[in-house]
């Protein structure tokens, strides 16, 4: 059973926080990223209690005073791994009037924070963190109302589009903000169903603008949360590049800001079956799309995938390139350098990790060139202690040819505490 999205599930706690009255999220992501969410939301005077009757599925009941009633915390706001938790509530803190501290684990101390320090001081928040405003630990002082401003994004972020979403519903007009390219669109579609709305239309060429008005208050919703996407991701390679596999996976979210890896997979040859099972709509133009994704043994064939496919597919790369090993053909990836600010450097990592199996990778900057089929061989692979890294190399495992290591495993639970045990009932 995949994990519910961690995304939506960051979101969905951060804007129950935000509605006065009872938010419920069901089949809610439980990796340790939202538990630092859930966590954070409580030190701010929310009840966030969370159930699970199946020691799998994870539901939360949020009951919150209303952004009024939010209360400035006693001690320093721990992220954990989380640059989704750290990044978003930056922007919804700047629009409280109390002052606050985000930090986190070491690897999160290494992730900058620079794009949302400038937009937030334009709206009026004063934030700092260390190494001239560009690294954790950061220090909020929000205010209320902040001032409605126009941004336009350099590099294509739903973290940072998210944090200035957030910060808007508290500002006293109406705030745009303009990409580059066209990212996630969770906040938008979660804001919608709770009464808030927002604007989003084609800028010219691919640039995208959202704008929202200040000031509307959020309801509370109750919502089910879909099967994470990237997490399905592993699967859908694990089975595509193995020799003998059938697979089904149920209630995968298939929002099309979203979906690039599966589309990126039938491009190179993977026989994808979707079969749409509905929405987790609670409001109009809110509900994120679901389908059921039947995969099989497939001939793959090496593609181009570009800067603004990179993009969309950021979280997937690592286990986009394990799928190029094993396809016919080279594959080139462009403009991947955001991921050298994830967790950890993955463009360093993967290339490493699949280089000591064996394929034939190269990296010129931020660009990746990986030439298949090759003949993946067991090897010790280093996960960097980075939960995509750890899970590409345990799925690369299942087609080299002897075994496998994989150090700092336990790193596949900040997004996926199940993995690797659904990895032992697909093996077996």
């Amino acid at each position: 059973m995949l994990p519910g999205d961690k995304s939506i599930s960051h979101r969905a706690l951060m804007l129950g926080a935000l509605a006065e009255g009872t938010s419920r999220i069901r089949a809610a992501g439980d990796g340790r990223d939202v538990r630092s969410t859930a966590a954070i939301v409580r030190s701010l005077g929310v009840v966030v209690e969370r159930h699970s009757e199946d020691g799998r599925t994870v539901d939360y009941l949020v009951r919150s005073p209303g952004v009024d009633g939010l209360r400035e915390p006693d001690a320093i706001l721990d992220c954990g791994n989380s640059g989704t938790t750290l990044r978003l509530l930056a922007g919804l803190l700047s629009a409280l009037p109390m002052t606050a501290i985000l930090d986190g684990d070491a690897s999160l101390r290494g992730r900058p924070v620079a794009r949302i320090i400038e937009p937030l001081r334009r709206m009026g928040a004063v934030l700092h963190a260390r190494r001239r405003d560009s690294l954790p630990p950061m220090t909020v002082v929000g205010r209320r109302p902040l001032r409605s401003v126009e941004v336009r994004t350099v590099v294509p972020s739903a973290q940072v589009k998210s944090a200035l979403l957030l910060a808007a519903l508290g500002a006293d007009g109406e705030t745009t903000i303009t990409e580059p390219l066209a990212t996630r669109d969770h906040t938008e579609r979660m804001l919608r169903a709770r009464g808030v709305a927002v604007r989003s239309q084609r800028a010219g060429g691919d640039e995208v603008t959202v704008a929202l008005t200040g000031g509307i208050p959020v309801r509370p919703v109750e919502e089910r949360v879909p099967g994470d996407v990237s997490a399905a991701a592993f699967w859908l390679v694990a089975a595509a590049i193995h020799p003998d596999a059938e697979l089904t996976l149920h209630g995968v979210g298939v929002n099309p800001t979203r979906r690039a890896a599966i589309d990126l997979l039938r491009r190179m040859g993977a026989r994808i079956d979707e079969m749409p099972v509905g929405s987790t709509a609670t409001g109009s133009d809110a509900g994120e799309p679901t389908a059921d994704l039947t995969v099989r043994s497939s001939a793959l064939r090496g593609i181009d995938i570009g800067t603004s496919e990179v993009a969309a597919a950021i979280d997937e790369v690592p286990v986009l390139c394990l799928a190029a090993a094993a396809a016919d053909g080279t594959t080139r990836i462009r403009g991947a350098g955001e991921l050298r600010h994830k967790e950890s450097d993955r463009i360093a990592g993967i290339s490493a990790g699949l280089a000591a199996l064996g394929a034939r990778i190269e990296v010129d900057g931020d660009d990746l060139t990986i030439r298949g089929p090759g003949r993946l061989t067991g090897a010790a692979t280093d996960s960097l202690d980075d939960h995509r890294l750890a899970m590409t190399f345990a799925v690369a495992g299942l087609v080299a040819d002897g075994e496998t290591a994989v150090s700092r495993p336990r790193s596949a639970s900040v997004s996926y505490p199940g993995f690797f045990s659904d990895l032992e009932r697909i093996r077996a």
